[in-house]
């Protein structure tokens, strides 16, 4: 498997687990019942493509400047933080609540803004940096685009066909735990680096 193939499915797989449960997601479904499904698709992938381009492009200066084993370590305790952060739950605030009900504008507007303000600071836009410190940009971009806006497909798909929320404590501890098992994972590389 080429570098760029290795990168697309480790990001997307990454990113995918990360964007289970989180408040993007929930904002995905909360649109998904205001709007037809495919402006809030449309919305979340515009404003995902632009917060991970942003996103890979810190995370791969970061990547050229730190050695590798440094990078790793610091990669590993990140996704122990992702673990404990995605145990920890994610909800929607009354603002953000408000903002996805009350939309006045058109749908694509109102879900890319919407979308690319949660996202800032967000453990999905903090994994793709950790990510694109040690894989190769464009996979990295395209692998974390595409399984977030996946991931969000599925709470707009449950948003508007069933109409009922996804059984949030199983994905909390599954995501979690996932996210210990990349951490642990990337600490095997780091001792392996630093023998």
């Amino acid at each position: 498997m080429d570098a760029l193939t290795a990168s697309f499915f480790l990001s997307f797989g990454v990113i995918f687990v990360a964007e289970l449960g989180d408040k993007s997601q929930l904002m995905a479904l909360t649109f998904a019942t205001r709007y037809r499904a495919l402006p809030v698709l449309v919305g979340i992938t515009l404003a995902t493509a632009v917060v991970h381009a942003v996103s890979v492009g810190v995370g791969y200066s970061l990547g050229e400047t730190i050695p590798t084993a440094w990078i790793s370590l610091v990669a590993a305790l990140a996704f122990f933080g992702f673990a404990g952060w995605t145990l920890r739950g994610d909800s929607l605030s009354e603002d953000e609540e408000q903002k996805a009900r009350r939309a006045k504008r058109s749908a694509v507007v109102a879900v890319s803004l919407a979308f690319f303000l949660a996202e800032l600071g967000d453990k999905t836009m903090l994994a793709t940096i950790t990510l694109a410190t040690q894989h190769g940009w464009l996979g990295t971009w395209l692998g974390s685009t595409v399984g977030m806006v996946v991931a969000d497909a599925i709470a707009i798909v449950i948003g508007q066909q069933l109409g009922r929320r996804l059984p949030e404590r199983a994905i909390r501890y599954g995501a979690s735990a996932l996210f210990a098992v990349f951490g642990v994972w990337l600490l095997v590389e780091v001792i392996i680096q630093l023998r």
